[in-house]
């Protein structure tokens, strides 16, 4: 009905009115696809030094590439319109259309340019600039552009008469209920916001947690994946992996070692006294480590017991385990250099048969004696 109506308005124009408001339209389709295509012509020029000295055009450029066609083509057909008397029904009916077009477009441009800003702002704040995309990131964007068609879509209907309080109000009430419904999902979501604020860890840090240890891959809004060091990718509820404590080797600058080495007991005092110094001078050797102390730890009819504690001053998992491989060696080295025993000590078991037995294994013999 509306479009025979629209039809219907039309036959009652001249045919040269038509003729005029095709003519502008085209003009107008025209004149800012050329504008459009010029501007980003002069942008292009800018664009190998866009990205570090000229940002905002870089930005600018990128953004204008979000332009619609049919959104020019539609203000081109309106543009052309606005040429005919039409009747103030259809007078209003184009102002709500100017808006819902020019709205759109402008939503168009604000997504892209909160995804690129966005972006941009991380990687200038980040360490590596060519780190994988934040949660932090993803959450914000994810944000912005929620925002901005929410915004957008509140706008067009009350444009067109809708009462948008009660539509508002409505849709408060339902989500209250769908919070209720989905409390678990909001809890993961919440706890990815908590992970993006605070950064307990990121994409690429080693981590552990109860069971789990491996190689952050990537952060979502519920769930969190972790490729574990047995090759396989294990994935965890945001706020369940919070509810753990969770160790970041990554973000760990030294490596505190403790390690304990066991003697014969027998072992003379004189000889025992030589063994402290002569681990530190081990562990001094080894290139990337303090030595903090060896120490006699106790005394025991098993084995004497000394404590050997350093630092390694790197955090690389491969570099501690080869310093600690050298120190054993050279532990075993000291050992043999001093002729200290590291075997433990021999035990012997002696079992005496009681008084009792021995005179029960006597009696056949005196009874022999008696015949």
């Amino acid at each position: 009905m509306i479009i025979q109506r629209f039809l219907a308005q039309f036959n009652e124009v001249d045919f040269d009115e038509l003729l005029v408001a095709g003519g502008v339209a085209a003009l107008t389709f025209c004149a800012i696809y050329g504008m459009l295509r010029l501007l980003r012509k002069r942008l292009c020029r800018h664009d190998d030094v866009g990205r570090t000295e000229r940002p905002v055009a870089q930005l600018l450029k990128e953004t204008l590439n979000r332009t619609s066609i049919l959104a020019i083509l539609a203000v081109s057909v309106l543009v052309g319109l606005k040429t005919l008397e039409l009747p103030p029904l259809w007078e209003a009916r184009l102002g709500h259309l100017w808006f819902i077009v020019l709205g759109f477009q402008l939503v168009l441009y604000f997504d892209r340019a909160a995804t690129l800003g966005a972006r941009r702002y991380f990687r200038n704040h980040a360490e590596n600039p060519d780190s994988p995309t934040t949660v932090a990131n993803t959450l914000m964007v994810w944000a912005l552009k929620t925002t901005i068609w929410v915004i957008f879509l509140l706008a067009a209907l009350s444009n067109l008469g809708i009462n948008v309080t009660a539509l508002v109000a409505s849709l408060g009430i339902g989500g209250i209920a769908v919070a209720l419904a989905v409390q678990n999902v909001l809890g993961d979501l919440f706890a990815s916001l908590s992970i993006a604020v605070d950064k307990p860890f990121e994409v690429g840090d080693s981590i552990a947690i109860t069971n789990v240890s491996g190689t952050v891959e990537h952060v979502g809004l519920k769930t969190t994946r972790i490729r574990s060091d047995s090759g396989e990718q294990i994935i965890i509820g945001n706020s369940e992996l919070l509810k753990n404590v969770v160790r970041n080797y990554k973000r760990m600058q030294t490596r505190r070692v403790q390690l304990s080495l066991r003697i014969n007991p027998s072992t003379p005092p004189e000889l025992a006294a030589k063994v402290p110094d002569a681990l530190k001078a081990v562990i001094e050797r080894q290139p990337d480590v303090r030595a903090d102390r060896v120490h006699l730890k106790s005394v025991t009819q098993d084995a004497l017991e000394f404590e050997l504690v350093f630092y390694v001053l790197d955090s690389a998992y491969v570099k501690y385990m080869n310093i600690q491989q050298a120190v054993l060696l050279g532990a075993l080295e000291v050992f043999a250099e001093l002729g200290v025993d590291a075997n433990a000590p021999t035990r012997r078991l002696l079992f005496e048969q009681g008084s009792e037995a021995a005179n029960e294994a006597a009696q056949p013999e005196r009874r022999l004696r008696s015949h």
